[in-house]
């Protein structure tokens, strides 16, 4: 792989928001190396920037630390430019109920922790060294559910979404010692397969009055790995349409 291009790992690559962010740094030349629970269909992998991805479950630790060993036996010894730390889940009930502090297993809370925030911290330390030789950037997805009480994001989900915001500033800290910058986005509502039409109630009180696109949140984290940004670090992008502000 030529040195001149830049390496990015991702998360949650198979869809939403992870799989929009993949498609914008291939576009930009960047190689591609992901993982996420399912396989991405090969027709959505045959540009050649996007090398490798592995299946992984990342609420499982054991599959997590497979992960990193892969991914570090890939790299070798080349270095890492960044770490798009966006897997993340939001469980529902099959009521369509919002699961809050009374209600919902503890086992629940301990899955939610996991992937939102134990799996970014897991792979920020187990990419250090690759990230240090390419004096790169991390990007967590956070969420405009970590800042406010959502109607719909349950409270397990928007804990650990407000964790990894205090997470972000604590690894902006320790990594700028190694040459890495680390900063977050949190999206508000964005047009995804997830997303469900009680949502568009929301809109409203959304000042730019439309729901916001996989490439507006793709955008933004993509500009977080550029050089336009290096002076930035321990920042946190409302990529919200200015939701954030009411």
């Amino acid at each position: 792989m030529s040195a001149e291009i830049k390496s990015v790992i991702l998360t949650g690559a198979s869809q939403g928001i992870g799989h929009g962010t993949v498609q914008r740094f291939m576009r930009e030349g960047w190689r591609v190396i992901t993982c996420a629970r399912q396989d991405v269909p090969a027709h959505c992998r045959r540009d050649p920037l996007w090398t490798h991805h592995i299946p992984t479950d990342l609420t499982d630790p054991a599959s997590t630390d497979a992960f990193v060993r892969q991914a570090n036996q890939i790299l070798g010894s080349e270095p890492l430019h960044a770490l798009i730390n966006n897997a993340g889940v939001s469980p529902k009930t099959t009521f369509k109920e919002r699961l809050g502090v009374l209600n919902g297993s503890i086992d629940g809370w301990k899955e939610v922790f996991e992937l939102n925030f134990f799996a970014p911290l897991k792979l920020a330390r187990g990419f250090a060294s690759a990230l240090h030789r390419g004096q790169g950037a991390v990007v967590n997805v956070t969420s405009i559910a970590g800042h406010y009480v959502h109607p719909f994001a349950g409270s397990a989900y928007s804990t650990s979404k407000a964790a990894l915001s205090g997470l972000t500033r604590e690894m902006a800290v320790e990594f700028a010692q190694l040459g890495v910058r680390v900063n977050a986005v949190a999206p508000g509502e964005i047009k995804t397969e997830m997303i469900s039409p009680e949502y568009e109630a929301l809109i409203p009180r959304i000042p730019l009055d439309r729901m916001g696109s996989v490439q507006d949140v793709a955008g933004v984290i993509f500009r977080l790995c550029s050089d336009d940004f290096a002076y930035v670090t321990g920042t946190e992008v409302f990529v919200t349409g200015g939701q954030h502000l009411y």
